[in-house]
């Protein structure tokens, strides 16, 4: 029987609707209340059924703390809010809201009939299964879910490509949600993890200083034309004391690049643009600027522009 220690069951009703956003399943319902009520209050219409097993303690519009709850309860015992649906619960922005994506052990099956029968109100649901789910990648959470290292990796090797993959990782670490370490850790229980080598080099690239899906890409463009490795991030301190961060940057050959994201189009950041890059030249460097785009679209191009820099500075290729 599904209680509360020390409290009657309209009690016990109203805690457990309030600890999960008013949705139960049929055995916590039942549990509580007679077989007998449960019906009447469904088929009264004061409550909805989502679909086989789970319930609504109302009649209204499921909000999202209600479709996450419904996702996990549908989907059984052991169930985990993961992959991106978790990193965005844990706070991480710019991911995909849908399709809603749960993790459960590898020896439970999820009843697919029951996933396809869910109303127009809530999104799709993907069941991942797993047979590596130690409790160090449980977050102690309402819904329960993977922790934030476990969501990013898991989300890196179920995105749609590889593009996507280094940009849910760089969304990770550059909003300071999880470090490069914690990530690295989550990969060392996961042997088998897909696209582990992948989201093993991202990692090693956001451990360096880029921690911009656009650096990143910059990174492995130097790696692949056997150009040699910018330091990322560089300080410097412009004509005014300020500080400022550049994106990449070969000190040995006094060469900077900036690699513009679209933000870089807006009137006030192009004038700010042209300041700093003014006052980088006033110093004596050279600099190179590629949009965003380019580096991935026409990596050719970008390598061919960056060797002829690097040669008129100094750099001789081995």
């Amino acid at each position: 029987m599904w209680s509360v220690p020390g409290v009657g069951d309209d009690d016990a009703l109203a805690w457990v609707t309030f600890e999960q956003s008013g949705m139960l399943t049929t055995g916590q319902a039942t549990d509580l209340l007679t077989e007998g009520r449960v019906r009447s209050l469904v088929r009264s219409g004061r409550w909805r059924s989502i679909c086989r097993g789970v319930l609504l303690t109302g009649n209204g519009q499921l909000t999202r703390d209600q479709q996450l709850w419904a996702a996990v309860l549908a989907t059984g015992t052991g169930a985990l809010l993961a992959g991106v649906t978790a990193a965005t619960e844990a706070g991480v922005r710019g991911l995909r809201r849908e399709p809603l994506h749960v993790l459960v052990p590898a020896s439970r099956r999820a009843g697919r009939g029951v996933l396809r029968g869910m109303p127009l109100d809530m999104p799709a649901v993907t069941v991942h299964r797993t047979t590596v789910l130690p409790d160090a990648h449980r977050q102690v959470a309402r819904p329960g879910r993977t922790t934030t290292a476990r969501a990013l990796v898991d989300a890196a090797g179920w995105a749609r490509d590889p593009a996507e993959a280094m940009t849910v990782l760089a969304a990770g670490c550059q909003q300071r949600r999880v470090t490069p370490e914690e990530l690295r850790a989550v990969l060392d229980d996961l042997p088998r993890a897909p696209r582990r080598e992948l989201i093993q080099r991202t990692v090693a690239d956001i451990a360096g200083g880029a921690q911009a899906l656009s650096e990143i890409d910059f990174v492995g463009l130097c790696r692949r034309y056997g150009l040699p490795r910018p330091e990322l991030q560089h300080r410097r301190a412009d004509a005014g004391g300020r500080t400022r961060w550049l994106d990449a940057y070969w000190s040995r050959w006094r060469l900077h690049v900036e690699v513009d994201g679209s933000h870089h189009m807006d009137v006030r950041h192009w004038a700010e643009d042209m300041q700093r890059q003014n006052d980088i030249w006033a110093t004596g460097d050279r600099i190179l600027r590629f949009p965003a785009w380019l580096v991935r679209v026409r990596p050719d191009e970008v390598a061919e522009t960056l060797r002829r820099a690097l040669v008129a500075a100094g750099w001789r290729p081995t």
